[in-house]
């Protein structure tokens, strides 16, 4: 079998998404299946559609590009959409929309969180065959350590987005909140990975972005995880704390709750100073909890080859139903000056 990825593979810190791309990639060669990057190939037997917005880093092609290609060069070649993101993340207008519009092109949708299908269900999505398979990250690089305590718990998190609904004003709270010497004694806070130049912190130490083992190595010496992520549709960067032993703070928002629940506890930013104390009372549960921690790489990897191998089997009977291409009527991305729009 050979898979298409439709994903610019990179090397360094680059979200969630270049995590996920890596690992199904490494997967796959494992398993003895072919995998490129572009639509070149005249035998793809699968596309596996990432990011059809086409001024974006990480797309190797579009919607558009695969549609070409199944009318002109291969036929035959299933289709299936990944969709990670949505307008509510950083209140955007009609990305949902345009990603409910190239799927079209798709034999099979993925979403990656109940919340995130629910969201897309309830916008009028369309596509017949769907299912939600769950984020992991690579155990081989995140695993859990058990860790000693010294005087201070070491609070961390990481983002390569620098979007304010990416938490930060939890973690401005959670910096104010280190002004009281009952927390500055007990805590500290790490944040690995970009800002928004106007925030000013005083009791937060920055990391410049990291990936790898070298995200891993400081993860493992930390103690607890916050993210005050909002409406995010699912997320790596919990679950790589998670993976790392660390007992979770998260925001009841998005699909985050559903990769959290039982890890640890939820939080709202008022109330932020008494989850704190909560958290240090049920820590030992919560670090027992983690041990059977499900959201693996591996798990992850096993169900996007489980689909590909199922939609292989059935090939006959989708390629027979498949709708009627030339009728298509499909939106691009477009961009003027710094400002990007979908017709």
């Amino acid at each position: 079998m050979k898979i298409s990825i439709g994903y610019e593979f990179i090397d360094g810190p680059w979200g969630g998404g270049n995590s996920f791309a890596i690992q199904l990639k490494n997967y796959l060669k494992e398993n003895d299946i072919q995998v490129v990057n572009t639509l070149k190939d005249e035998d793809i037997d699968i596309i596996l559609l990432t990011e059809p917005r086409r001024y974006t880093k990480s797309s190797s092609f579009n919607h558009i590009d695969v549609m070409k290609y199944i009318r002109n060069k291969n036929t035959n070649a299933l289709v299936v959409n990944r969709i990670n993101e949505c307008d509510e993340r950083k209140n955007t207008k009609g990305l949902n929309k345009f990603l409910i519009n190239s799927s079209l092109v798709s034999d099979h949708t993925v979403f990656i969180s109940d919340w995130l299908k629910n969201l897309f269900l309830s916008q009028n999505f369309y596509n017949e065959s769907f299912s939600v398979i769950k984020n992991g990250a690579d155990s081989k690089i995140f695993n859990f350590r058990k860790k000693t305590i010294g005087k201070k718990y070491k609070i961390v998190t990481h983002h390569w987005s620098s979007d304010f609904n990416k938490g930060f004003e939890a973690y401005i709270k959670l910096d104010e909140i280190l002004n009281s010497q009952e927390f500055n004694d007990n805590f500290e806070f790490i944040f690995i990975g970009n800002k928004p130049k106007n925030l000013l912190f005083k009791n937060t130490t920055f990391v410049d972005p990291l990936f790898g083992k070298n995200l891993s190595n400081i993860l493992k010496e930390c103690h607890i995880y916050i993210t005050g992520s909002l409406n995010e549709p699912a997320g790596m960067h919990h679950i790589e704390g998670a993976m790392c032993g660390l007992p979770l703070l998260y925001i009841d928002s998005g699909g985050i709750t559903e990769y959290c629940r039982d890890y640890g506890l939820d939080y709202e930013v008022k109330n932020l100073e008494e989850k704190l104390r909560e958290i240090i009372n049920k820590y030992d549960l919560f670090l027992g909890n983690l041990e059977k921690y499900p959201f693996t790489g591996e798990e992850m990897c096993r169900n996007y080859l489980n689909l590909f191998n199922d939609l292989f089997e059935r090939k006959d009977s989708i390629l027979q139903n498949r709708k009627n291409l030339e009728k298509l009527k499909l939106q691009n991305q477009y961009k003027l000056f710094n400002y990007y729009f979908y017709l």
